[in-house]
């Protein structure tokens, strides 16, 4: 976060600077030539801040810019009065006034991919900015060249028009819209969605919807995904073949939620769900996005959806815990879908030798309650790891990036498997290989163990059956079991890294909690069968989409040669 406040704070010196700086070049000195070149660093300086700051508003910048490149085009051309020229600084004047309340008003309609229709103005008027200081930079190289007046005049005449046309197309739309609503109105209509999936968050989080697109395509019926934020639109829309949809104000929701939706699912506690929440006509579901026993995972606000989709009753048992009051009727254990792909061990496996060990940190939260992260003393595992012959599997959390402090505590990490690997030959995995070419899936049937923060990470593992540890960042001694139950069934690594050596004998070559972990398997997890355990979501799904609909009968234990052997092991 303090890496971003100081590449804005950066971006807005050297913009605002160079902006200056070109002005009183140009205007005070007779050096035009170097006054035009620091114009186009300018440029160059308000494109990189408009890609850190979306929402900056460089019009005092523009205006001293174009003033610059105006007063060294007239000094360059030397012809006197010049009406083409005087022509170009008005319709400049225009645009530079202009650009940004179309750009705002383009913001606010709404956007879609995977949908045949195309929603160009709100496309174009994102592209306004870029599009004035590619013809203010362009005015300054014609100006560079000693080019006729009519040359830049032109030029700002086409981006005028342009700009023309726009406003008055989004004139129409917000004065007189359509009787039967705007294009991805009409689209939806022909789509008839049955559901939604709403969705709003800070950036980095698309792994939050991501991680149930492949199950809701799964439900079988049409639905579209609602974004409230609209950097999210490419990346989602390229990891499912259901209709996107950007709605930036609740009048767009209105547009959207065509008659045909009689579900809405929601992946997160953001405050933009109260806006789809208010559409009572619905029926509201919380899928969350992980089940873990952090404090965010009985949030008193799931107590306004009409049903919240729990793993299993572990979670409706931390509900309670925290004394957060939600009637039973509202919870639904539905398992966790994404767990179904991830290989069973169901023997014990002692003292493997090289064993691959996944370390998970996690972030540390928006808030100090929230910090659950081992990144500050991890080192100090690693290291006893690598001493051990581990292979190491470092999978961080996307939002690690986010605290400075964290980021270079990873890199550090980083940098002792780089030199282990160098070394030993050892495939330790970590970056981009951990975390976007394998899934968690796949880092998960790659290990033979697990060490983790308290996050959603370990119940996903538990599936496994396989040996996990969790950090007490707390320092809650003997109450951190209490607090997070799941690390009942793991060993627990004090803060300290006092007991890492007994901690690892456990988790590599004894492993003494082998047997309670299968009964903490389904009580966090559910008990449904391996060979059909995502059906079961699909099947609350269904029933939430479709009031109508039931499950098929199932069949009979052992009806079909080849079921299955039971979940938990046999003594």
């Amino acid at each position: 976060m303090r890496g971003d406040l100081v590449r804005k704070l950066l971006a807005r010196v050297l913009t605002t600077g160079l902006a200056v700086l070109a002005f009183l070049v140009v205007a005070l000195t007779g050096a035009t030539g170097w006054g035009l070149a620091i114009a186009v660093a300018a440029l160059a300086a308000a494109g990189w801040e408009r890609r850190v700051r979306p929402s900056a508003d460089g019009v005092a910048e523009s205006v001293l810019v174009a003033a610059g490149i105006l007063v060294g085009y007239a000094r360059r051309l030397d012809s006197g009065f010049d009406p083409a020229l005087v022509a170009t600084a008005l319709v400049l004047l225009g645009l530079v006034l202009l650009v940004g309340p179309l750009r705002d008003a383009g913001a606010l309609e709404i956007r879609a991919a995977n949908l045949p229709v195309r929603t160009w103005a709100p496309v174009i008027a994102a592209r306004l900015g870029d599009a004035l200081l590619a013809l203010l930079a362009l005015v300054a190289v014609a100006a560079g060249l000693a080019l006729p007046a009519w040359v830049a005049l032109a030029a700002a005449l086409l981006v005028g028009a342009g700009c023309g046309a726009l406003g008055l197309d989004l004139a129409r739309r917000r004065f007189r819209p359509p009787a039967g609503g705007g294009p991805v109105g009409r689209a939806l209509r022909r789509h008839q969605p049955e559901f939604v999936l709403h969705f709003s968050a800070p950036p980095g989080s698309e792994y939050q919807v991501t991680m149930w697109l492949p199950y809701l395509e799964r439900i079988g019926r049409p639905f579209v995904v609602l974004l409230r934020e609209p950097g999210f639109l490419p990346t989602i829309a390229a990891a499912t073949r259901a209709p996107v949809v950007f709605c930036p104000t609740i009048k767009a929701m209105d547009e959207a939620l065509v008659p045909s939706v009689r579900a809405a699912f929601y992946v997160n506690h953001g405050a933009k769900n109260s806006h789809c929440i208010r559409f009572s006509q619905l029926t509201h579901v919380q899928l969350h996005h992980g089940d873990s026993d952090k404090a965010p995972s009985a949030n008193p606000v799931s107590a306004i959806f009409d049903k919240i989709f729990v793993a299993g009753q572990a979670a409706i048992d931390r509900y309670a815990r925290a004394g957060v009051e939600i009637p039973a009727e509202k919870f639904v254990v539905v398992g966790r879908p994404q767990v179904e792909a991830i290989e069973v061990r169901r023997e014990p496996a002692h003292g493997v030798t090289n064993p691959t060990v996944l370390y998970t940190p996690t972030w540390t939260g928006h808030h100090a309650d929230a910090n659950y992260c081992s990144l500050p003393v991890a080192e100090t595992m690693l290291r006893r790891l690598l001493d051990r012959g581990a292979t190491v599997i470092l999978r961080a959390h996307p939002y690690t990036a986010q605290n400075p402090a964290s980021a270079r505590q990873l890199a550090r990490l980083t940098e002792l498997l780089a030199a282990d690997r160098a070394r030993t030959g050892r495939a330790h995995l970590w970056g981009a290989a951990a975390s976007r070419e394998l899934t968690l899936t796949e880092c998960v049937n790659r290990a033979d163990a697990l060490i983790s923060d308290v996050s959603g990470v370990i119940s996903d593992w538990l599936y496994s059956g396989k040996p996990y540890a969790v950090t007490d960042m707390r320092a809650d001694g003997e109450h951190f079991v209490e607090r997070f139950p799941l690390a009942g069934s793991g060993y627990v690594l004090c803060r300290d890294m006092s007991n890492v050596d007994l901690v690892l004998t456990e988790l590599l070559d004894t492993d003494p909690k082998a047997a309670a972990r299968w009964a903490t398997r389904t009580r966090y997890l559910g008990d449904f069968p391996a060979e059909s355990y995502a059906e079961a979501f699909l099947d609350a799904a269904r029933q939430q989409v479709e009031p109508g609909w039931h499950p098929p009968t199932p069949r009979p234990v052992g009806a079909v040669a080849g079921d299955a052997p039971p979940l938990h092991p046999t003594a």
